[in-house]
């Protein structure tokens, strides 16, 4: 019983909840809580509220990025106490508390959805001419001061690495890929790729599978626990969260949607690779277009990448 008086206190003093409210959703007598809080407060209790706001401390100073392992160090080493680890748990989890990031998801099999492609591209990341070989994937974005995400999904043509789609959402769900692909087929009215993916819930979902069809894509999926099968993806994300809270401010939402924007404005256009002789992606596309014979990009074989693969991503 402690413990449900303990949450119908934190929650009303924290949310507003109502008191009346909660008592009927534990089965507890108005009376009997009321009762509770004007006991007298025994010791342990009292250490507990103290382990509280130090929990909310710390969670506030580092956007809630420690778990409750982490929280019971920070608080024995600077705190001068020795906690037990389950103690802080218990108390984290009446508070509601948690890490915002590598939370245990759901066990399921690797591509268990309802369509899976072979892996057509095959790690051939090279391409003769643009709107040939698209890649696509989605990550995250944490908002500073909050607990919630932006999520972005991106398509790349795996020719001159040029974005030719992305959207932002809040949402990680089907028709954040659905709004991106219309976006490229729009950009692109004429193009029949290959359009390369992991193996998310929403690339196999039927409806998904559906609308490359409708558009006449090809599909093609990495292979189960095989990141690298999407190379020219994961090395885009490394490039954009490396250099973009370099280059921007971000202090909140429009901040991080405005600087996501900037960025791949400024990767198009004002990012020249070595690759394309010191161009940009916007400038490579733009005279590939023009031209019946387009210039050939080949990517050279790093041979400490190549030993890499061999050993560890075959």
């Amino acid at each position: 019983m402690e413990s449900e008086y303990l949450t119908i206190q934190y929650y009303n003093k924290e949310e507003n909840w109502n008191i009346a409210w909660m008592c009927r959703q534990f089965g507890i007598a108005r009376a009997s809580y009321y009762k509770w809080t004007h006991r007298e407060i025994p010791e342990d209790e009292q250490e507990n509220r103290q382990i509280e706001e130090w929990i909310r401390e710390y969670g506030e100073r580092f956007g809630h990025i420690l778990g409750y392992r982490r929280i019971t160090l920070w608080i024995n080493r600077f705190k001068g106490t020795n906690y037990n680890a389950k103690r802080i748990y218990r108390i984290m989890r009446i508070m509601g508390e948690r890490s915002v990031i590598r939370q245990k998801g759901k066990k399921r099999k690797p591509g268990s959805g309802p369509c899976v492609a072979e892996n057509k591209l095959g790690r051939d990341f090279n391409a003769l001419r643009p709107n040939e070989k698209w890649a696509t994937d989605i990550s995250e974005f944490k908002i500073p001061k909050s607990r919630k995400k932006l999520y972005l999904s991106v398509i790349l043509d795996l020719y001159d690495r040029t974005p030719v789609s992305y959207v932002i959402s809040n949402s990680n769900n089907n028709q954040l890929v659905f709004d991106t692909v219309d976006k490229a087929i729009r950009a692109n009215p004429r193009a029949a790729p290959l359009l390369h993916s992991d193996r998310g819930f929403q690339y196999t979902s039927r409806e998904f599978q559906m609308k490359l069809i409708e558009y006449g894509l090809d599909p093609s999926m990495s292979r189960p626990k095989r990141c690298i099968d999407n190379g020219p993806m994961e090395g885009f994300w490394g490039i954009i969260k490396t250099e973009m809270y370099c280059m921007y401010e971000i202090y909140d939402e429009k901040s991080l949607r405005d600087a996501i924007l900037n960025f791949i404005l400024f990767y198009r256009r004002g990012r020249p690779q070595e690759r394309f002789g010191g161009r940009t992606p916007a400038e490579v596309r733009a005279e590939a277009l023009r031209k019946a014979e387009p210039p050939s990009y080949p990517i050279l074989e790093n041979k400490r990448i190549q030993k890499y693969k061999e050993k560890w991503a075959a």
